[in-house]
């Protein structure tokens, strides 16, 4: 195990109580999972690119979950559509690439992107109703499937990051 589950921060609360609990409680155990999975790493390690082909990365997914959240929480459910798209040039890769050798201030800033992003997120969320209707796409889109969307991705990326962590040191699980 990667923790004693008396030391796991995702197992500390209890039974969660009705839709918005749950699903918010989910989001949160995966961005702690992010978060877990590069306890511990130096920058070289972070932005080691450990499965080839691929350029992912511990720091590439943490940059690309900034982005993530930035889109969906900022642009479309708060609805500002005219700020730029984290990460959006081809040489940036959605957040996967950056220029020069990972440092200590390249990785500063990823998580300090993160977790503006993600608190920001949650404000939005805690005054937000799951039934809001926001445009996706052309078409109107509950909040709740945006938080569901973002529960997938962030599953989807963890299990990523279990593959890259396992990689570099040969720590898996939870």
């Amino acid at each position: 195990m990667w923790l004693p589950t008396d030391q796991d921060p995702r197992m500390s609360g209890g039974p969660t109580r009705g839709e918005r609990e749950c699903l918010v409680d989910y989001l949160e155990h995966y961005r702690t999972t992010l978060r877990l999975k590069c306890d511990g790493l130096g920058p070289e390690q972070l932005g080691t690119r450990s499965v080839p082909p691929s350029n992912i990365s511990l720091l590439g997914l943490v940059r690309h979950m900034a982005r993530v959240e930035h889109h969906w929480f900022r642009r479309v459910i708060v609805g500002d559509l005219d700020l730029p798209r984290l990460f959006q040039g081809d040489d940036e890769d959605a957040g996967f690439n950056w220029s020069g050798e990972p440092d200590e201030a390249l990785v500063a800033d990823a998580w300090g992107l993160w977790e503006a992003e993600v608190a920001h997120a949650r404000e939005v969320l805690d005054r937000t109703d799951l039934d809001t209707l926001v445009e996706v796409h052309g078409s109107p889109t509950e909040v709740r499937d945006l938080v569901v969307h973002m529960i997938e991705e962030y599953a989807r990326h963890c299990g990523h990051a279990d593959l890259v962590r396992e990689v570099l040191d040969g720590r898996t699980g939870q």
